[in-house]
């Protein structure tokens, strides 16, 4: 299952590039077009558009680091007793609802479908990967109201 789905999340994250990349551009197009260019001390089209063909360029950059780490990445089987550690996928209870965390090092927030699993993707960024380190199944994180029922 882990190897199904590193490759969904590697094809998520080139479908994202090529958007963004795309997107950049068009901002990029935006930015420098003549029309663009203002027309008054108060219009700020210009401005705005070079901002957002900025922020756009860094949500490549963001893209391409992550999709190079996981590139390179192996997602590790843990034993059923075995701590909580960087490639985990973790079944929990979180407030009744069963939910699936896989702890990876980019691409936080990302939620996939797989095998009828939403699974969310967690960075060493987040309160609850942070929280969920060397935690086994059966511990409970309080300040989540979070049972961890399966590690894997």
């Amino acid at each position: 299952m882990k190897a199904t789905l590193l490759e969904r999340i590697r094809n998520e994250l080139k479908a994202g590039l090529e958007r963004q990349t795309q997107a950049a551009m068009d901002a990029h197009a935006a930015a420098t077009d003549p029309d663009s260019k203002a027309e008054g001390k108060y219009d700020t089209r210009s401005l705005e558009a070079s901002y957002l063909a900025s922020g756009r360029a860094r949500q490549v950059d963001e893209l391409v680091a992550a999709a190079r780490q996981f590139d390179a990445l192996t997602l590790p089987d843990f034993a059923p007793d075995a701590p909580i550690a960087m490639g985990a996928l973790v079944e929990a209870d979180l407030n009744g609802e069963t939910t699936w965390l896989l702890l990876v090092p980019a691409a936080g927030g990302m939620a996939l479908e797989l095998d009828g699993r939403d699974i969310t993707l967690l960075t060493p960024a987040s309160d609850l990967y942070q929280g969920l380190l060397g935690k086994k199944a059966g511990d409970y994180l309080e300040e989540f109201e979070l049972l961890v029922l399966e590690v894997s």
